[in-house]
């Protein structure tokens, strides 16, 4: 059995910046880590040449840190058509983005595909088709886009496979695209991976293909299945379960893909502030099995 690729969400901040993330993946026993270039809610950004990228990447390898996941930012919205410079922005920073991903060493960027925002559907899908074709057209960087399965809240796309497949058939370069399966966002979608876990993957399958999949969300769901509601629950806290969410982790077909827990973190006793990370102890249970 091959080594598993587990590891968490992580910051990037401070002096230390790439340096500080990759520390912070080690205390955790992890072997790959994701993190954001930068606050998710915004576009501000250091430059390629603050983030420290170097020593980041000695100290990943003298830690056994062997790959990195980019995760794209919030306000990044190609589905959007009711604000032209909304949608502007989205492509722009996108572009930016590829550029930073590819500086640090990532093949993997991580994008929500967009939020139609009342325009409907069939609008948003195509306004999103229109910005992959923009922003990856003119790009040549060794950066996947790893379009994330989507809980379905408000007016989000990309809650159903079939939405996933119809941008990869829109999308001139799909060769460039692939897909984040995130297992909170699916459940919540609708598909039943707490009961039907084979079923849910052979449909991706039949739709998709499993093959397309570069990076896995581990994370359990506060809520029933079909929630629509997006809520991460701690591994085996939630709706989905422990035995599932250690199966998709130790599922060979999926042994080189990144597995990424964003659980929520805990308060310490007697406190309401959510101050401590719960990712060392998850990755040790998963991979006890």
């Amino acid at each position: 059995m091959q080594k598993i690729k587990i590891g968490s969400h992580v910051k990037m901040a401070g002096k230390e910046m790439f340096l500080g993330s990759v520390k912070e993946a080690a205390s955790y026993g992890a072997n790959v880590l994701m993190l954001y270039t930068g606050a998710p809610q915004n576009t501000v950004r250091k430059e390629i040449a603050a983030l420290n990228i170097e020593a980041g990447w000695e100290y990943a390898r003298e830690t056994g840190i062997e790959e990195i996941v980019v995760h794209a930012p919030y306000i990044i919205n190609l589905g959007n058509t009711v604000k032209p410079e909304t949608f502007e922005l989205g492509v722009t920073f996108l572009e930016k983005e590829i550029k930073r991903t590819a500086a640090m060493r990532s093949r993997i960027l991580v994008l929500h595909p967009g939020a139609h925002v009342g325009a409907g559907e069939e609008a948003g899908m195509k306004q999103i088709i229109k910005g992959l074709n923009l922003v990856l057209d003119e790009n040549e960087d060794d950066v996947y886009i790893a379009l994330e399965t989507m809980a379905g809240k408000g007016s989000e796309l990309g809650a159903a496979f079939e939405e996933i497949r119809a941008i990869y058939d829109g999308v001139h370069k799909r060769d460039r695209l692939r897909v984040c399966f995130d297992t909170c966002h699916v459940n919540d979608a609708g598909y039943r991976l707490a009961e039907d876990y084979e079923g849910v993957l052979r449909q991706f399958d039949e739709v998709i293909g499993l093959s397309q999949i570069a990076a896995i969300h581990v994370n359990d769901s506060m809520n029933p299945c079909g929630a629509h509601k997006d809520r991460h629950a701690n591994i085996g806290k939630g709706c989905i379960g422990f035995d599932v969410l250690c199966r998709i982790v130790h599922d060979e077909r999926f042994a080189q893909v990144p597995k990424i827990l964003e659980t929520p973190w805990l308060c310490e006793e007697g406190s309401k502030e959510k101050t401590l990370p719960p990712y060392k102890e998850e990755i040790a249970e998963l991979l006890k099995g």
